[in-house]
């Protein structure tokens, strides 16, 4: 069973009398009955999933192409980082220069993520997937060229396209099915395949680079993003089978508006903005850690990456599945506040260790319990939003942009005026901050299963 968060709830009446059918005053289409989950998806075409949810590979196969462009989108900018030299060299710029125009992109992401929120909603989602394909691609194409200002402006686009992809393509993988836990778990299968990305892409664009370079690379990315966006193009959405599609909804404003109304989505948003502080922060100074404490090189530190790059991908897959079971003996809610105590503990432990095997152990537990946070985040998010749940995780996204260059930059500072007792106090104090928001959430959440039943936990 899963949990809901309360919305002001009236009547439908039918012919003066009442329907029996609950309608949310906060809905984006105020007035419309509310299906149950199995006459939505035989209405629209959504996966009936009244049952169990399904299996990982039954979704996996469902959401291929879904899944594939999640991953695509994160290669723009592997490739730009993974060829840093080579490609400042190629630029006549220095690598300090060049890596700073990495920050261009996540300006751009928080630009166009919070402008554009509230569209990802009045469009269908395959479509404004396609478009963000499109830009993707250009901007790989742009990149390619190799001069200083094509490098700007391709760090521009990649981030302003991801900004519109992400969401785009998580919502989409959760309108796909009918109720709440497997549309919670379609979306966090997205955010799996892309830390799984993440983890993995380095090595496969080095590869291939050794036969054409990066400009091959980047014309490889810009190739694979125009033919996804061709698919999705030629592939209609959920809401243009079921005859909804651009114009519904709430306008621009009222968006924002009815968003902020929502019990529990703002503080689930900054929970992902302050989780993702804190997280990012302390993976921008982990290889400084581990050189200046256990004299690591860096090819030795490459295997304690890698260590926490497995351990978020797989905290995140199963954290997926066990927030979005059919009947949870432990609340999403839970889960949540539970994870950033955890969190908590070990970044706290962390930077105090003069032990490495405890090290690589709280690193092992920091990258899985971080994972487990976003998952329980983008679950909650989809659960509780309804039809914004697009511009939800729009505005999520763009907040975790901002997390970023934040924690990086408040890690920076606590590393500069107390050494790492410092920076775990700034790590610690943003997670305490995110567990302050989970209590929050879990105060405004409400144990309700989509049929009704409380959950197993209460």
């Amino acid at each position: 069973m899963t949990t809901r968060f309360p919305r002001p709830r009236q009547r439908a009446t039918t012919n003066g009398k009442e329907s029996g059918a609950v309608v949310s005053t906060e809905s984006a289409r105020p007035n419309a009955e509310t299906p149950t989950p199995g006459e939505k998806a035989a209405g629209t075409g959504l996966a009936p999933t009244d049952g169990p949810v399904p299996g990982d590979l039954r979704m996996a196969a469902a959401l291929g192409p879904i899944l594939l462009a999640s991953a695509v989108g994160l290669l723009p900018f592997t490739v730009f980082s993974t060829f840093l030299v080579p490609i400042s060299e190629t630029a006549g710029s220095s690598v300090a220069a060049m890596g700073g125009l990495r920050g261009l992109g996540g300006l751009a992401a928080l630009v166009v993520g919070v402008s554009l929120a509230p569209l990802i909603d009045r469009v269908p989602k395959t479509r404004a997937a396609a478009a963000a394909l499109g830009l993707l691609g250009v901007s790989a194409a742009v990149g390619a060229v190799g001069e200083f200002f094509a490098l700007a402006a391709f760090c521009l686009l990649v981030g302003a396209a991801t900004a519109i992809l992400n969401p785009a393509l998580t919502a989409s993988a959760a309108d796909r099915y009918g109720d709440d836990a497997a549309s919670g778990r379609a979306a966090t299968l997205v955010t799996a395949t892309q830390s799984m990305t993440a983890m993995l892409a380095a090595p496969l664009v080095a590869l291939p680079a050794v036969l054409w370079g990066w400009r091959g690379d980047l014309v490889a990315v810009a190739v694979t993003a125009a033919a996804l966006g061709v698919v999705f193009v030629l592939r209609k959405s959920e809401g243009e089978q079921s005859g909804q599609g651009a114009g519904t909804g709430p306008g621009y404003i009222a968006s924002f508006l009815a968003l902020a109304r929502i019990p529990g989505a703002m503080p689930l948003i900054l929970i992902g903005c302050l989780r993702t502080g804190a997280f990012m922060g302390y993976l921008s100074y982990l290889a400084a850690f581990y050189a200046d404490r256990f004299q690591l090189t860096p090819g030795v530190f490459a295997l304690v990456w890698t260590l926490s790059g497995a351990s978020f991908f797989v905290g995140n897959l199963l954290a997926g599945r066990l927030a979005n079971i059919a009947r949870p003996r432990l609340r999403t809610e839970r889960l949540l506040l539970l994870s950033l105590l955890a969190v908590l503990a070990c970044i706290s432990g962390f930077y105090f260790t003069g032990s490495l095997p405890l090290a690589l152990s709280l690193t092992a537990l920091l990258g899985a319990g971080h994972a487990t946070v976003a998952a329980c985040v983008v679950s909650l998010l989809v659960r509780c939003c309804g039809d914004l749940r697009g511009s939800a995780l729009s505005i999520n996204a763009a907040g975790m942009s901002l997390g970023v260059f934040a924690g990086a930059a408040l890690g920076g500072v606590g590393l500069g005026l107390a050494g790492y007792a410092g920076t775990a106090l700034v790590f610690a104090a943003l997670t305490l901050a995110a567990v302050a928001a989970a209590l929050v959430v879990s105060a405004r959440s409400h144990p309700q299963s989509a049929n009704g039943s409380p959950p197993a936990d209460q």
